[in-house]
């Protein structure tokens, strides 16, 4: 990577959120899009993975059990107050790794191959958790019984998250060169995830316009959750790293968020007005994420 493109990248995302604020109206058209390209992103980084260098240890469990166990721990603290405002907290925690994690981890000077086993097994995670805990909320979208909305969420959820798992292995095996030439191009993930991001906080953004303006302070009230949370989780994952020997993967692996599977699965499945916490946490991340980089590299420059 070059040093122009790795002082852009940083910037990117940000740039992408301001697109859909800007272009929401328009937004509606595409939308459709969204789960292609997240399916696509996924593949791409399932790809790069070599069995040889899956090992699940330590920090892989622990980062996931914060992940079910804090998602479940945060809608219950949050429950009373109310319902949206546990579900939007919950997402973000329940929400799997980033696939563009990988690249920020690389940036930091993390171990990739440890970020990409807490990646997969996040995702697992996810595809299992998600169904279940959206189907006992209150705020799951539909009066209909838990085993109904449990296994329409597991159709829609489960094969977009596995299925490129799947995929990619099977490629390894039967279409050797197609996998290698699409693991040789992970740097494609990152912007797909651009386009996705713009999609998302385009229809996140069409949605909070629409409502009433008596709603507004509980919309600010799931913006702060986001941040507390997204602060929470980076910390508690570069505690975990220190104790298990890679900080920064630990910190990327749970406060580095899939924010784009998260808004989608929130308008998608639960009251819409859920998704300005994932959406609000793309800008919380993002802002730790550029401040990280920033740092390391005055940091490096420092030490030349």
């Amino acid at each position: 990577m070059s040093i122009q493109r790795a002082h852009l990248k940083p910037w990117i995302l940000p740039i992408a959120m301001l697109c859909g604020m800007l272009f929401h109206t328009a937004i509606e058209s595409v939308q459709f899009l969204a789960p292609y390209l997240i399916f696509a992103m996924l593949l791409i980084t399932f790809c790069r993975i070599k069995p040889s260098e899956f090992h699940i240890g330590k920090l892989t469990v622990s980062v996931v059990a914060v992940q079910v166990i804090g998602s479940v721990v945060v809608y219950l603290l949050l429950r009373g107050i109310s319902s949206d405002l546990a579900c939007g907290g919950m997402i973000c925690v329940l929400c799997p790794t980033a696939t563009a994690a990988p690249v920020i981890t690389a940036m930091l000077g993390g171990s990739i191959a440890i970020l990409v086993a807490i990646s997969v097994l996040s995702n697992l995670a996810a595809a299992v958790c998600v169904p279940a805990f959206f189907a006992l909320t209150d705020a799951a979208v539909g009066d209909i019984r838990f085993i109904d909305t449990f296994l329409t969420i597991l159709y829609k959820v489960g094969p977009l998250i596995l299925l490129p798992m799947a995929v990619a292995m099977a490629m390894r095996y039967i279409l050797p060169s197609v996998h290698r030439a699409i693991s040789s191009k992970q740097g494609i993930s990152f912007y797909l995830w651009a386009v996705s991001l713009i999609i998302v906080v385009g229809r996140a953004v069409s949605f909070a316009m629409a409502e009433p303006a008596d709603r507004i302070p509980e919309m600010i009230a799931l913006a702060v959750v986001a941040a507390v949370v997204c602060v929470l989780q980076f910390i508690i994952g570069r505690i975990l790293g220190r104790r298990y020997g890679d900080k920064i993967a630990g910190a990327q692996g749970l406060g580095q968020k899939n924010t784009v599977l998260a808004v989608w699965m929130a308008v998608t499945f639960l009251n819409p007005i859920c998704s300005i916490a994932p959406a609000a946490y793309i800008l919380w991340q993002n802002i730790i994420n550029s401040l990280q980089i920033f740092l390391k590299e005055k940091r490096d420059k420092s030490h030349n």
